[in-house]
């Protein structure tokens, strides 16, 4: 993963991950030890969620960057699908607690589009490439007599 893709990793995985933090500690007094491991789950699952989906579009914007905008909202689409459906599936499990699992997951998720959107901003992306303007050379213009 070259530089500028692992800084956007951790600048929105470190908020996420003290948001859990949080989530848990405030679940674990609220509705005790099935609290804290379920909103640990759902911190877990929206952080893995999330970080594939950012390296899948990575991937899309180095191979396929006609397909960048399009794979974005697909994707995005699809990951909060899914964590809907994660919700569905553990409404009722005795496992661990359903609530504190669906907070965990939506505070992880909201915090992570956030950092993410932030880190976007903060980045010092290039409009063109340089390096491929040094290795062309201009054309010469005007008539040679």
């Amino acid at each position: 993963m070259p530089s500028n893709d692992a800084r956007n990793l951790l600048h929105t995985a470190v908020p996420t991950a003290a948001a859990g933090v949080l989530v848990v500690a405030v679940s674990g007094a609220v509705a005790g030890g099935q609290g804290a491991l379920g909103a640990a789950i759902g911190t877990v699952l929206a952080i893995l969620f999330m970080g594939i989906g950012l390296y899948v579009l990575q991937w899309t914007a180095k191979t396929l960057p006609q397909l960048f905008q399009a794979m974005g909202l697909m994707l995005y689409v699809a990951q909060l699908l899914l964590l809907l459906i994660f919700v569905a599936l553990f409404k009722d499990t005795s496992l661990f607690n359903p609530k504190a699992f669906a907070v965990g997951l939506v505070v992880a998720t909201v915090v992570w589009m956030a950092a993410q959107a932030r880190a976007h901003m903060k980045a010092k992306i290039f409009y063109i490439d340089p390096d491929s303007a040094k290795s062309e050379k201009p054309e010469k213009s005007g008539s040679s007599s």
